[in-house]
């Protein structure tokens, strides 16, 4: 009877071999896989490029405008008035070609803030990318802890299951010789049916746990993955006051705040100067193979346009005040995202701290019911106690083996929560 204590100590050691089809991929593959084909990585970098794109629409104003040109027209002989237009002084027939030039000179910084604005604008969606980025990786690393965990779980109630079985097979055979009642045997039963129960919610946990890997890595394929364990990382020793000026420093959402923040305010002074003066240079040049006999065969002609806004109804003014509003809120947006990454920043660290200390108290409940369990065995066997006593020895041991893989796990993905945090993923 000495089998029962050994029987409960093997329970740990228990393994069963994975299917040979499975994948065996570690955390560092499972991340670079994300990196390379996630669409949330992708699509953040196809926005980088559109935002890049808007700093030559924006900048195009500096370039020249050159426009080619081709007109002809019929005129009766000797016409000079056209019904609803101003007139030159007469109609003619000609067909004419040429090029004309446009240049900017000057609008007072309007176009140089617009450029600036758009380049903040592709700035900030770079820092986007590493955003979505950080935001991928802690999915996958959240995603590989778990299937960890429910591997472990599912470790220990195949255990627990064969433990309930060996358990069932003895007591039967003391019932048949007279020594245990047959309730004893229903009571090994009903402990056996509840371990399968566990089991296949164990399985179902597993599977769903690698279904959740797969998609936070991007694959849209549901692939078995065999798992590779992980040693604990040492406990973050950084005061919470150091964290959180990292996390000023390095996240990527904040910097993207502030870019567009920046941005904002680019805006509004290009829309304040709206009401300034716009001078540019125009020239054109061409040939006219059809005209009249007293006029030329081709022309050209240079000039200088100033375009000074007067009355538009109160519309700049009133353009420039949305923009002006728009950027006070970026800048309280930015403030407000400051305010709640400090406050993630000490959540994540007290979290850190306390499945740190989960650690040792669940080491010490599966030696605590290792002990346990070796005393209901001991009594059962003197007669001391029924079959309950021993079935909830082993329950509670089982449940201590599963808390303690869980906080193993909860602890890798509070770390990687506090990571994401201070922004060290990248």
């Amino acid at each position: 009877m000495r089998r029962w204590a050994a029987m409960a100590m093997l329970v740990v050691s228990v393994r069963n071999a994975a299917p040979q089809d499975r994948r065996v991929i570690t955390i560092d593959e499972a991340e670079a896989l994300a990196v390379h084909r996630h669409p949330r990585i992708a699509a953040a970098g196809f926005g980088a490029q559109a935002a890049a794109s808007a700093i030559k629409q924006a900048s195009a104003a500096f370039r020249p405008l050159v426009s080619a040109s081709v007109t002809t027209a019929g005129a009766d002989r000797d016409t000079a008035i056209a019904a609803g237009t101003l007139q030159t002084s007469g109609l003619a027939s000609r067909a004419a070609t040429g090029i004309g030039l446009s240049q900017l000179i000057t609008d007072f910084g309007r176009t140089s803030n617009l450029t600036d604005a758009a380049r903040r604008r592709a700035d900030a969606q770079k820092s986007n990318i590493a955003q979505t980025r950080a935001e991928v990786l802690l999915q996958v690393k959240l995603a590989y802890y778990s299937v960890l965990a429910s591997d472990a779980s599912l470790k220990v109630a195949r255990a627990r299951v064969q433990m309930q079985d060996v358990t069932l097979r003895q007591v039967r055979a003391l019932a048949e010789s007279k020594l245990k009642s047959t309730l004893d045997v229903s009571f090994a039963e009903v402990a056996l049916s509840e371990a399968q129960m566990a089991l296949y919610q164990a399985e179902n946990a597993a599977t769903a746990s690698r279904a959740q890997l797969a998609s936070a890595m991007g694959q849209e394929d549901d692939i078995d993955f065999q798992v590779v364990d992980m040693a604990l990382p040492p406990r973050p020793d950084d005061g919470v006051q150091v964290m959180i000026a990292q996390a000023i420093r390095n996240r990527p959402d904040l910097a993207a705040a502030r870019l567009g923040e920046d941005a904002a305010q680019r805006f509004a002074a290009a829309e304040k100067r709206l009401r300034y003066p716009a001078i540019s240079a125009i020239a054109v040049l061409g040939a006219v193979p059809v005209h009249q006999n007293n006029m030329s065969g081709q022309y050209s002609s240079a000039g200088l346009n100033i375009s000074i806004p007067f009355l538009n109804g109160g519309a700049l003014k009133a353009r420039w005040a949305e923009a002006e509003f728009r950027a006070q809120g970026a800048g309280k947006e930015a403030e407000a995202l400051r305010v709640q990454i400090a406050a993630s920043v000490r959540l994540a660290n007290l979290e850190v701290d306390t499945a740190w200390r989960r650690l040792d108290v669940t080491a010490r409940l599966v030696n605590q019911t290792s002990t346990a369990l070796r005393l209901a065995s001991t009594r059962y066997e003197l007669g001391l106690s029924g079959i309950l006593e021993l079935t909830q020895a082993q329950l509670a041991q089982t449940s201590a083996q599963i808390a303690a893989a869980n906080a193993k796990y909860d602890y890798l993905s509070r770390t990687a929560g506090l990571s994401y945090a201070i922004g060290d993923l990248r």
